[in-house]
């Protein structure tokens, strides 16, 4: 059986969100940061695997971390390719940018940008540069496109949807200036499938969609 070990407020609620979207079967773990909230993972969730970061699955023998390799192995082996773009679709090119996006840029430049009212060194100053391009990008698409890859939701909105939601719980961003994303994610907030895995992996916290 396929188990999605969550450690509460991170990136593996992406995994959860997915597996209620395909509607499959699995088993929900969860764990708790200690000290609650932004603290790190407890030691009986760095043992699954020497990374010991989040997210991570088990099915069987294997033993995964890392967002975009469980999504691809929940996508292949049991949602039958959905929420997936094939390749010879004219919005693949799309698809594949948004999904390694998120992790590859969007993550990184938040992780290092500034606080607001902080003292920037001239590398703050580009790290809050780069993290300003992000978001730009991303209000500049969501303007343009109904989801990431196109005029359907895919997997890719769903590996942004962290960057965009609860990853502003360590690098807060006041997203009043981005219309287009807030008109996003009132949709992602009344998909029924996001509604469950919140629930389900992190009903003690407020997801943050505005």
């Amino acid at each position: 059986m396929l188990t999605v070990h969550h450690l509460g407020v991170s990136q593996s609620e992406r995994i959860v969100w997915l597996c209620e979207e395909l509607g499959i079967d699995y088993v929900l773990k969860r764990y708790d940061r200690v000290p609650p909230g932004r603290g790190p993972a407890p030691p009986e969730y760095k043992a699954l695997h020497p990374l010991g970061t989040a997210p991570i699955i088990t099915d069987g023998d294997v033993v995964l971390p890392e967002s975009g390799a469980i999504m691809e192995y929940i996508i292949g082996k049991y949602g039958d390719g959905r929420l997936a773009v094939a390749a010879d679709a004219s919005n693949f090119a799309d698809y594949l940018f948004w999904f390694h996006f998120a992790n590859a840029s969007m993550l990184p430049s938040q992780i290092g940008a500034p606080r607001e009212g902080a003292e920037e060194s001239p590398r703050a100053q580009f790290m809050r540069a780069r993290s300003d391009r992000a978001w730009a990008l991303v209000e500049a698409r969501l303007g343009a496109s109904a989801y990431f890859a196109g005029d359907e939701f895919t997997a890719a909105d769903i590996i942004m949807g962290f960057a965009l939601t609860t990853m502003r719980v360590f690098a807060p961003r006041d997203l009043s200036h981005y219309s287009n994303i807030l008109a996003y994610l009132k949709v992602i907030a009344a998909r029924p499938a996001y509604q469950r895995a919140m629930e389900k992996g992190d009903p003690q916290m407020q997801p943050l969609l505005s």
